[in-house]
């Protein structure tokens, strides 16, 4: 499947939206009326589910709750929890009220989190049992309301959903989220480094939603499986923002589970599933015996948030028989690019979205032509209203969002048709003698190895060169770094051959799966002053 050739790589976006926005309110109402008794939200680990007559009603009471306590459109609503279905309804009642859903996960260092709840400045917090919700928002000075589970199980007349089931089911104000009201607050980062936070608006969201609806088909039949953090935003918009635009069924898990994940797709039906690489990684690394029939429901997985190699891709579906459709997106824009159900080529990230205004420049901002590498660029209406630094200045993205493009930090390069490949990030670039050197080719072709199970490549100080390319293994066999450099010098020029081969347990990942490949040259910094390259190292 192939698309018409092009003759550049800055590709406009659509102007109008393929589903017209509609307000969560609207949204609700009409499944809670169209099919009330269908299941709309399922959470794996408690298994128990509620249907849209109820997720209608419950939202309508959080959302009285909310505006008995003063909270208003653009206010903004912590929900400090794991993944369950009832963070997920406080989520879209702040939404259907027109506040903002900040959700956050526990994951982020607990004094980054602190600091970012004072930055962002809520109106009130929502913390689960499982989170030490007065220690991270005590300091706050706003009511702090602890909640368990719906219908509530016990007398706890402190815990919210006691006190709803407690109450009266009345009126809920008679306001709705608009596309200009601000929708959500998130953290970018992970569970070292301070991060920042990203904020976006209803409209923002909905066009993003619709590049993932356009990426995967997704409609109102399908039923979703989702393992993820919705403090992040490629969960909510490769699934909660489509259940709220759609209708379908969304199964939730509090992580993934290699040894239930085919559990849950046999006996929920599962139609469409998200995926990140290290999620595939392991299903390829230990692969699990299934019957041919047992996977049938599923007709596609995504891979989105790290890398994918082409052979990693071929041998997951040669294997389990699912589509596999990899994304590639941002915090600040969401997709760049995406391969289709109905349009992908393996080894590549797709075409550009839908209505990103995505470009890939050079560095003097130019775009550049087809098959020549330059820089991700992005704009346009469908990008984010504003960054919050590490240190918490507000950085107000909307003047220029439309006008001017961002740079994303990742090199690019694009095919006569138009499909994407991403060859690594500015950052990363390893430069010897004065020669730019990707990181991913070398990965890539490494993983070509069939005993390599992992593999990436940094760039460390040379006296000479000033970099040297040095590559960071985990085997599946032994293997000697004789092997792994002739392997290399099969497919790349000896000045991108890595210089030395140190064999590890593991690559250390962010909690988005993402290589830390700083933490990797501090290890070979590390190893100069006491380790001699030996046969398996271990890094922490």
């Amino acid at each position: 499947m192939t698309a018409a050739p092009v003759t550049t790589t800055a590709w406009p976006p659509a102007t109008e939206p393929f589903l017209p926005f509609e307000s969560v309110r609207a949204l609700l109402r009409k499944y809670r009326d169209r099919h009330p008794a269908k299941l709309a939200l399922y959470s794996l680990d408690e298994e128990r589910g509620i249907d849209f007559a109820t997720l209608d009603a419950l939202t309508e009471r959080v959302v009285c709750f909310l505006h008995a306590e003063g909270i208003g459109r653009g206010d903004r609503v912590v929900v400090l929890a794991d993944e369950r279905i009832e963070k997920l309804v406080l989520m879209i009642a702040a939404w259907r009220l027109g506040a903002v859903a900040c959700p956050f996960h526990t994951e982020i260092n607990l004094d980054h989190l602190r600091f970012i709840l004072t930055t962002i400045a809520p109106k009130i917090v929502f913390w689960h049992e499982s989170v030490d919700g007065p220690s991270l928002a005590g300091h706050l000075r706003v009511p702090v309301v602890r909640f368990d589970r719906w219908p509530a199980a016990g007398a706890d007349a402190a815990e919210l959903f006691t006190r709803l089931a407690r109450e009266p089911a009345g009126a809920a104000p008679d306001v709705e989220n608009g596309p200009d009201d601000i929708a959500c607050i998130f953290s970018t980062s992970g569970t070292t480094d301070k991060p920042k936070c990203v904020v976006w608006d209803h409209l923002a969201l909905w066009l993003t939603t619709l590049n993932t609806i356009d990426f995967t088909g997704q409609n109102a039949d399908d039923r979703m499986l989702e393992y993820r953090t919705f403090s992040w935003l490629s969960p909510q918009i490769i699934s909660l923002s489509p259940f709220v635009m759609l209708g379908f069924s969304l199964y939730l898990a509090n992580g993934f589970s290699r040894s239930r994940f085919f559990d849950w797709i046999r006996n929920h039906r599962i139609t469409v599933v998200a995926g990140v690489p290290t999620v595939i990684n392991m299903l390829l690394n230990r692969p699990v015996e299934i019957g041919s029939n047992e996977l049938e429901s599923v007709r596609i997985m995504t891979s989105s948030t790290a890398p994918l190699s082409p052979e990693q891709w071929q041998r997951f579906e040669t294997m389990y028989g699912i589509r596999l459709l990899q994304f590639f997106g941002a915090s600040e824009v969401g997709w760049f690019t995406g391969n289709r159900h109905y349009n992908w080529k393996f080894g590549t990230v797709g075409q550009p979205a839908m209505y990103t205004d995505f470009a890939i420049l050079d560095d003097a901002g130019n775009v550049v032509p087809p098959s020549v590498e330059g820089e991700v660029g992005f704009r346009g209406r469908c990008t984010a209203n504003a960054s919050i630094s590490p240190d918490g200045a507000w950085e107000d993205r909307v003047p220029t969002r439309e006008t001017e493009y961002s740079r994303a930090g990742d090199l690019a390069v694009m095919d006569a048709e138009g499909f994407i490949t991403v060859t690594g990030r500015t950052k990363d670039l390893i430069i010897r003698g004065g020669v730019n050197i990707a990181p991913l080719e070398i990965d890539r072709v490494l993983m070509r190895h069939p005993q390599i199970q992992e593999a990436a490549a940094v760039g460390v100080p040379d006296p000479i060169f000033g970099e040297e390319v040095v590559a960071y293994v985990v085997a599946r066999a032994a293997l000697t770094t004789e092997t792994v450099k002739a392997h290399c010098a099969t497919s790349l020029p000896a000045s991108k051959v890595p210089k030395e081969v140190h064999f590890v347990d593991s690559l250390p990942r962010s909690d988005r799966g993402k290589i830390r490949r700083a933490a990797l040259k501090d290890h070979w910094l590390a190893a100069r002053q006491g380790i001699s390259n030996p046969d398996k190292e271990t890094l922490r």
